[in-house]
Formats: C-alpha cells, structure tokens, sequence
C-alpha cells in the first residue's frame, strides 16, 4: 500500500480537483445510480439547501418485507471531498449483509459551504428519514448512524444532537473518527495524542493532508468568524459538556492512523458517561484500510460491519 493509492488534491489547487472529479477520485468510487433497488432523492436542510442523498433497499425476499431497521452513513473525505460514490461498496454491503435500509448522504463540503453546514444537512436527513418512515418502510425506531473518518466526526455529533433531541439510536458506529481539534493546530506537534506524533507523516493521512482540509475547513484569515458560527465542541468532539445517556458506540481504529489515540479517547469518555462502548483496532492498518481489497482486514471489517447492525436493529424488526 503506498500513498499514490490515494490521489495526492493537497499538491493541485482545488479548482482543479473540482474540475476533474473522476481523476481525483479514490480508486474504489463506483456510481451505483439506477442499481437494483438504489433510489436517490433530496432532502431539505435547515437553511432549504438541496441535500441528495440514496437510498438502498434490501432485497425483500432474503431479509422479508419490512419494516426495515435504517442506517444512516457519511461519508469520509475531511469536510472537503466524497460524494454519494466514494463508500457505495460498503452501503451495498450493508444493506446485503445486514438486511437495513441504508441511507447515504452527500452532505455539503467547504470551502464551498462554511464548515458546520454539513452537520446540520446530516441533521436533516436523521429526521428526513423518521419522518418518511412509511415511504421508506423503515421502523423510525430502529435507527443507527455511522460514518468513517470525517463521516466518523459527523456521527458522533449527531449521536449528542440525538440524545438532547430526545431521538433514540440504535448504534452510532463511528471508523477512525478525528476527535480532537486537530484542524485549528498549525502543527502536529500540538496534538496530545501519540499516534498523532508517530504517523504524522504515514501513509494514507498524514499532517500535509490534514493540514490541507484544516485551511480550507477553517481558514487562517477567516478562523475566528469561522469558529463562531458552530459550537466550540463540534470542532472537537471530546471537549462536549455532557456524556450521559448516548446510545451504544462502535469504536474502530486502525493501529498505524494518527487519529487513533482520540478515537479511542472519545469511546473511553462514553464508558465514563456510563455508554456501552465496543471498541475495535485493526492491527497493522492505516487510515482507509477499509477500502483495500488486499488487506484481510477490509474482509473483516465488513463482516464487522454487518454483525454489528444485525445486532442493533434485530430487537427493532416488526
């Protein structure tokens, strides 16, 4: 595995990477539109912000006729890249294994939109899917979210949002999730975290990307305007007040990641506020592993995967 499997968007200006979407694109993107069963639709945000999003049905006569438990996944890509193609593999997988309705959402990205914004269309689309609950043929009360990377950050916010809104989650199943401030530091040397300081230059994600996606996410000239437009906590999720009464978490990590150590630093603070945690790391494997066809562990984890979400949602089927 080396980084060219990755297309290096932090060595070309941006607008060359919005203009050439398919050339920067992870080697695992597939457009799956029009697919057996793969429907696509728009939901409203907040602020009347057209979000798309696709949604892939089960096979009805392998998992039965429904209601369905639904699973709601963002995906990764820093606030800045991905789209409703970049983890279409892993949605197919999900719905096949799990026999769940899956709910991917394109939320928006900056520097586009300001940081934040992207967070509230995943808010959407939460109660876009409970309220669409017989059109979807889902059970509104079988619900669970999950997402890797910066997908993974988004989870576990909305998990917050969730609990103070009163609305029950089955699972919050968040990958390598970035927990901690890292996109306000000017060095990786500010991180507390070791794993931060020992594969800030490794493969996959290291601090020359992250530090890319932090300026576009938050730009210097811009950083205190920016910083006011969301809670302080959004940017760094193991700083909220309040860790009571969160729905069950699935924490996985990848040995070699530089997010690692505050991965596994937000689950320990959710066994402290007295949530079920299940914590897994991969060993051996760096940011993104799940993609790679030729790890064992991409094998593994989406067995993972689809065992975790039987479990969550087998209690919530009619």
């Amino acid at each position: 595995m080396a980084n060219s499997d990755i297309p290096a968007v932090q060595q070309h200006p941006l607008s060359e990477v919005r203009a050439n979407p398919s050339r920067f694109a992870p080697p695992w993107a597939k457009d799956v539109t029009g697919w057996e069963r793969v429907t696509d639709y728009e939901v409203a945000s907040e602020d009347g912000a057209k979000v798309p999003v696709k949604v892939y049905h089960p096979d009805s006569a392998v998992h039965g006729i429904g209601p369905y438990g639904v699973h709601l996944n963002f995906h990764g890509g820093g606030f800045v890249l991905g789209d409703l193609t970049t983890e279409s593999s892993l949605c197919l997988s999900l719905r096949d294994g799990a026999g769940v309705v899956v709910v991917d959402v394109n939320y928006r990205h900056c520097p586009e939109s300001a940081w934040g914004k992207g967070i509230e269309d995943a808010w959407a689309a939460l109660q876009w899917v409970r309220n669409s609950a017989k059109d979807l043929n889902i059970n509104p009360e079988s619900v669970s979210i999950g997402g890797i990377s910066a997908g993974g950050h988004i989870s576990i916010i909305i998990q917050h949002m969730a609990r103070d809104a009163g609305i029950p989650l089955r699972l919050c199943m968040a990958t390598v999730p970035p927990s901690e401030n890292d996109f306000l530091f000017m060095s990786y040397s500010e991180s507390p975290f070791q794993s931060f300081h020992d594969f800030h230059d490794g493969p996959i994600l290291g601090w020359g990307r992250i530090e890319w996606f932090g300026q576009l996410c938050f730009p210097r000239d811009k950083l205190e305007e920016r910083k006011a437009l969301v809670p302080e906590w959004w940017i760094g999720p193991l700083h909220a007040k309040n860790w009571s009464g969160l729905c069950d978490t699935f924490i996985r990590t990848g040995e070699c990641d530089p997010l690692r150590d505050e991965g596994e630093a937000y689950g320990m603070k959710l066994v402290a506020g007295g949530t079920k945690v299940t914590f897994k790391r991969y060993l051996g494997c760096p940011h993104l592993f799940m993609f790679y066809e030729t790890m064992a562990q991409k094998k593994e984890y989406d067995e993972d995967s689809i065992q975790a979400l039987r479990k969550a949602h087998r209690s919530g089927k009619k």
